[in-house]
């Protein structure tokens, strides 16, 4: 497409402009792998610029975690899971993403206002990763596939290959 190209008219120029303005780097940190509701689970936090999630905002995390895997293997889990606590700044976000029967994945995705983990909620249907978070489910993707799906050797010897595996520092 050529710069001369007329855009379809639902493409907002002046909306996509102004996220790349405000289009900034955030911090992701590993926070360990750890057995939660029954699943192996890696878990992450990410920072906008002034936010941090502290150990008691990850301990109320995980037993919102550990409620939701709970049911896992009804939605055909494989029991294995990524946590992304996102102190993010217009409020905080988890996700809990699943891997499931069928190369397919489960993602649970619950809000609520600034530093509140007591008033996580589920998400609105629909709602998806935004791209910082997309990036670190990206690179579990990736090391799911090298390390579980593709690896060789005893599923013990991947398991932990794919836990030590993160992504950590800036994610665009």
């Amino acid at each position: 497409m050529s710069n001369r190209e007329e855009l379809p008219a639902a493409v907002d120029t002046k909306a996509l402009l102004a996220l790349s303005e405000g289009h900034h780097e955030r911090i992701a940190r590993s926070t360990g792998t750890r057995e939660v509701g029954g699943h192996l689970v890696k878990t992450y936090s990410l920072h906008a610029p002034g936010r941090t999630v502290t150990e008691e905002d990850l301990a109320a995390v995980l037993r919102i975690a550990d409620a939701h895997l709970g049911l896992g293997r009804t939605r055909g889990s494989l029991g294995l899971s990524v946590l992304i606590v996102h102190a993010g700044a217009d409020g905080d976000y988890v996700l809990v993403h699943s891997w499931i029967e069928g190369h397919m994945s489960d993602l649970a995705v619950f809000i609520g206002p600034a530093g509140r983990p007591d008033q996580l909620r589920p998400g609105r249907t629909g709602l998806a990763p935004c791209v910082w978070e997309a990036a670190i489910l990206a690179h579990e993707r990736d090391a799911f596939s090298r390390h579980v799906l593709d690896g060789s050797g005893p599923i013990t010897s991947r398991l932990a290959a794919w836990g030590a595996d993160t992504l950590t520092g800036t994610v665009r």
